[in-house]
């Protein structure tokens, strides 16, 4: 079929709060996809209808970014478009958001302001409002949008839907129109978390055109029975008491499943994000659009206008300054990793009528991304989930978020949490499908590495394996032709072990552990002397990499070779 390209949109503020204002270009028929071959079998989203966020390029639409004056119509598919057209996906059309993306509520747009899929006098959240609607009320399986300081997740927590908001660079930025290029991330909205995952590994992949694409390794699909999860020490909920007491129950919740709440100190992460826009890192914004605002800036609505000006005031010196704020508040915030596994928040502190958003618009937005806006700076994934109806029947859903890389694990725990809750999907009223499995991003290139010491399972140095993504594989033993000895001095306590003559030596207890390729190299590098890597035998005569020690710093160390490792000889100084 044939599509002919519509004309630039005009403004519609006669839509204001109505379902309608959620598109600015919907097709009367979808795009078909691509008929490029899928490798691996079937088309993973064959038959499924999107929505695109309309500052995402779709060959021969409109791309207006909510701005009229800057409307173009798109000679090419974004990059992430043409990956989930491949995968089968049909497009139906571009969805309405706060203008240039600028904002967490969907009420800054000339084609009228987003209602929340339950309540249309209340917002939708944005900037990603009409994308999120448009899932919520299920006149699409999934949608796209776009994160920077939470507009990825904000609409999904006040729509009762998922929002999958990637690592950054894991999927192509190329065809969107930035807000802030360095922080951006093209966001995923569905109603189950198990097609939001879907979605994103049909979307992922390196893109040499976006100069911040990455390749990544993901952490495996799973999730632990027993787990600890941080508790933001900033309780904010704007005198909100419905908001708290869903919080209180997510906490139980996440309790239920298993996991032990820890409180994480907020402060560094508050501070991060107030760097967005009350430091020279608002320059980004206006760096984004310059030569379009340079000239036409009577063409943009306020507050946009105000926000993206803000940035011609700092020079380059005070940008250098913000980055290197932002990363001393990062090296402070990443100690909380040591102590949780997961940090959950709300997505959002309240909810908030369009009247009330506009009465007070700057302040008002503020309150929407107390716990989103540290998130893309500081380089974490998230996924907000669904978590109740309130009293007042308006949703509430809580934030998962993760170190970088953790996307699919997140979503083991997401889709546990949200199958937990029991809820409708979206504002549909269908009930919760039984839960499917979860895909797994494809197998990143490894290699084994055997351990007999501190790295041990439990040992005090085994954080530096598990922290690089590596997995236990199995426990067994070295080929009998090796001698273990207890280093002297060493802290912590670390064993030696060389090889010996044929029928000098012994079989050791060892565990071997998968490490991805791309972080051996900075695991060798922080092994001191006299240790090192070498090659050992297994007593199944399989060779693999593991640590053996140079011979010299044997004098004087005991040879402990009876015990057959180094756990049994630990246990027998206890005794």
């Amino acid at each position: 079929m044939v599509h002919a390209s519509p004309s630039l949109p005009e403004p519609r503020p006669e839509l204001d709060g109505t379902a309608a204002a959620a598109w600015i270009t919907r097709l009367p028929q979808p795009l078909p996809p691509l008929q490029a071959p899928v490798e691996g079998g079937p088309a993973p989203l064959a038959g499924l209808r999107f929505a695109v966020k309309d500052n995402i390029d779709v060959a021969s639409l409109p791309t207006t970014a909510a701005c009229p004056a800057f409307g173009h119509v798109a000679t090419e598919d974004a990059g992430v478009v043409q990956r989930l057209r491949r995968a089968g996906a049909l497009v139906a059309g571009k969805t309405n958001l706060d203008q240039f993306a600028c904002g967490l509520n969907g009420t800054r747009s000339p084609y009228g302001a987003v209602p929340n899929a339950f309540d249309p006098a209340y917002v939708s959240g944005g900037s990603s409002s009409g994308s999120a609607f448009a899932v919520a009320t299920g006149e699409v399986d999934f949608a796209l949008g776009t994160d920077t300081a939470g507009s990825g997740r904000v609409p999904a927590g006040l729509n009762n839907i998922v929002g999958l908001k990637p690592s950054r660079g894991l999927v192509s930025a190329h065809g969107v129109v930035p807000a802030a290029q360095s922080v951006d991330c093209v966001s995923i909205f569905a109603r189950t978390v198990e097609l939001a995952a879907r979605v994103l590994c049909a979307a992922m992949g390196p893109d040499p055109r976006d100069p911040y694409s990455r390749e990544l390794t993901l952490a495996p699909a799973h999730w632990p029975a027993s787990f600890r999860f941080g508790v933001p020490s900033l309780r904010a909920f704007f005198g909100d008491t419905q908001a708290e007491a869903a919080f209180d129950l997510a906490i139980e919740r996440l309790q239920a499943l298993g996991g032990t709440p820890v409180e994480i100190d907020y402060t560094p992460l508050a501070e991060a994000a107030a760097l967005l826009y009350d430091s020279a890192l608002v320059a980004e914004r206006y760096a984004a659009v310059r030569p379009f605002f340079d000239a036409h800036e009577a063409a943009v609505i306020e507050p946009v206008r105000t926000i993206l000006a803000q940035g011609r005031a700092y020079d380059a010196a005070q940008h250098v300054e913000a980055q290197t704020r932002l990363r001393a508040l990062g090296q402070r915030a990443a100690a909380m990793w040591e102590r949780i596994d997961v940090l959950a928040v709300p997505t959002a502190p309240t909810h908030c009528t369009i009247a009330d958003m506009r009465a007070d618009p700057v302040a008002r937005n503020s309150r929407m991304g107390v716990y989103t806006n540290f998130v893309n700076l500081l380089d974490y994934a998230a996924l907000s989930v669904p978590s109740s109806l309130r009293p007042d029947g308006l949703p509430f859903g809580i934030t998962l978020i993760g170190p970088c890389g953790s996307d699919l694990a997140l979503a083991a725990l997401g889709q546990r949490y949200h199958h937990a809750t029991g809820l409708p999907l979206g504002a549909t009223g269908e009930a919760m499908p039984a839960p499917l499995p979860l895909p797994q991003a494809p197998a990143a290139a490894t290699v084994q590495v055997a351990v007999v010491g501190a790295h041990l399972s439990g040992m005090p140095l085994n954080g530096q394996l598990t922290e690089r993504g590596a997995r236990l594989v199995a426990s067994t033993r070295t080929a009998p032709q090796y001698r273990l000895f207890a280093l002297p001095g060493t802290t912590p306590p670390k064993p030696g072990m060389v090889r010996t003559a044929p029928g000098e030596g012994a079989a050791i207890a060892v565990e071997v552990w998968d490490m991805p390729l791309d972080r051996y190299g900075s695991f060798v590098a922080l092994i001191p002397a006299p240790l090192g890597i070498g090659t050992l035998t297994l007593e199944d005569g399989s060779a693999v990499q593991g640590f053996l020690c140079e011979p010299l710093a044997l004098a004087g160390a005991q040879d402990i070779s009876h015990h057959g490792g180094w756990r049994a000889y630990i246990r027998s100084l206890a005794a």
